[in-house]
């Protein structure tokens, strides 16, 4: 997959408006992972991590957004699917995860309300924070070969510190947490499986 990755990137790329697309579509993803972080946050029960997390995920968002004016002079001022990089597929990705994940702690776990939220919210970040950790240096790989004006390694150190403290998290959740982190990331390649297959039919590798 790795390859498969590389290569894809590598043709989307090629093109300005392609990839100004991917970085819209990176920014529209990191968005709503941070929405989704502040609907799973109790109303009165946060921690200092969860809110140094949202605000990082917005930051992202942000900082992949910004960059887009050194691609596309105009355009891409929202997430119309218009901007977006196979649209359907890229806003169904999340959305499904949370449905899947959620689905298996209530068969599994039993658990309801706050409990099933927040448990959503941990497993669902891990998995989303592992696929980061391989998707953006290979971004950057890419980037640095072809000497580009775009970057991405402040977002590379801050997804893997985010990696370390789901961990942190996620043991003080559950002494199985690694069985259950492994389904989540099993579901979550099913889809990225999905969108992958989604973006090479619209940019066949050469």
């Amino acid at each position: 997959m790795t390859n498969q990755l590389k290569l894809l990137i590598e043709q989307i790329t090629q093109d300005p408006f392609v990839h100004a697309q991917w970085l819209n579509t990176l920014s529209f993803m990191e968005n709503t992972g941070a929405k989704k972080i502040s609907r799973f946050e109790s109303k009165t029960d946060v921690s200092l991590l969860v809110l140094k997390h949202a605000a990082e995920e917005h930051r992202h968002a942000y900082y992949l957004k910004k960059q887009l004016a050194k691609l596309a002079p105009t355009g891409f001022e929202n997430y119309d699917d218009a901007w977006l990089i196979s649209p359907q597929t890229s806003k169904y990705y999340l959305d499904m995860l949370d449905v899947w994940v959620s689905k298996y702690i209530k068969k599994t776990l039993g658990l309801s309300g706050y409990e099933l939220k927040w448990a959503a919210y941990l497993l669902v970040t891990y998995a989303i924070e592992v696929r980061a950790d391989e998707l953006y240096p290979i971004y950057q790989e890419i980037l640095s070969a072809k000497q580009s004006k775009i970057q991405v390694k402040s977002i590379i150190v801050e997804e893997v510190g985010h990696l370390e403290e789901m961990k942190t998290q996620l043991a003080a959740f559950s002494t199985e947490w690694e069985t259950h982190a492994t389904v989540a990331c099993e579901l979550e390649n099913k889809l990225f499986q999905a969108w992958i297959q989604s973006l090479t039919q619209l940019y066949p590798l050469n």
